[in-house]
This record gives C-alpha cells, sequence and structure tokens, in this order.
C-alpha cells in the first residue's frame, strides 16, 4: 500500500515541513519502507548553517516507526498512542551530511518487539543502494 505526503500528515503529530517523509511505498505487520526528499530542501527544520547532519536520519526512521505503528493500530481498530523517542542504540554513520545526497532517501524500519507499553524498531537510511546510516530507536508509548 502506498501512501503520499498529504496521507502521511494524518498519521503523525508533526505538521509542514517537519514532516520528513514523502511516501511509504510498502508496509505490512513488521516493517515499514518509506522516501524523502526533504534532506535536500533549505527549508529543513533540521537543518544547520553547515548542513543536515546525518544524525537527523534518526528522525527519519523515527517518523517511518511512528507512521507504521499509526497504521497497525488503524488495521487492529485501536486507539493510536502518543509515542516519544526513548533511546536511540547502535547508530552507525557512514556520511556526515545528509543534505550532500542528492538522490531519494529510503528509510526501512523494521518492528523487532513491541508491547503496551513501547516498541523497538532497527533501520536503515539508504539512497541509491548506499547504506548512510542504521541503528535501533526504541519509543515509548504513553496510555
Amino acid at each position: 500500500m502506498r501512501l503520499d505526503r498529504s496521507e502521511l500528515s494524518g498519521l503523525l503529530p508533526h505538521a509542514g515541513t517537519m514532516c520528513l517523509l514523502d511516501h511509504i511505498l510498502d508496509w505490512d505487520e513488521t516493517r515499514i519502507v518509506a522516501s524523502a526528499t526533504s534532506h535536500r530542501r533549505s527549508d529543513n527544520p533540521l537543518r544547520r548553517q553547515e548542513g543536515l547532519s546525518a544524525v537527523c536520519g534518526v528522525e527519519y526512521a523515527a517518523q517511518a516507526a511512528a507512521i507504521h505503528g499509526s497504521l497497525l493500530a488503524g488495521k487492529q481498530g485501536d486507539p493510536v498512542k502518543p509515542g516519544y523517542l526513548a533511546a536511540v542504540r547502535e547508530l552507525e554513520l557512514a556520511v556526515g551530511y545528509l543534505n550532500r545526497i542528492e538522490s531519494t532517501l529510503v528509510i526501512r524500519a523494521e518492528k523487532l518487539h513491541g508491547n503496551e507499553t513501547g516498541v523497538l524498531y532497527a533501520f536503515a537510511v539508504e539512497s541509491n543502494g548506499n547504506v548512510l546510516l542504521t541503528g535501533r530507536v526504541s519509543v515509548f508509548l504513553s496510555a
């Protein structure tokens, strides 16, 4: 199931330019694949004078995970619980700045574990088959 930017805005608490993803390319019960071009935009809210640090790729992955959680909740008829990024682990950066990547970003996130209080996702941000960063994010779900 492919979703575009206008459909994503209803699945995230982020608005305007802070919604970093452009499309959901595919998803199922355990994984989601998204794409983004916002890393090249000069008005990206995470960008600093020197550029968009690759560390900001964690936010791209966290947004993909949040959308995945919203899609799963909707499929099961459950209410969407607000989530808060609790931890980032095993972060590996292969580049310094995302804005220097000219092609579209592909964000892959896989749900490794989840219960009513939190979820754990492994992620990779890639472009043209090159891995730019990988890691894991833990998300705390509020009641």
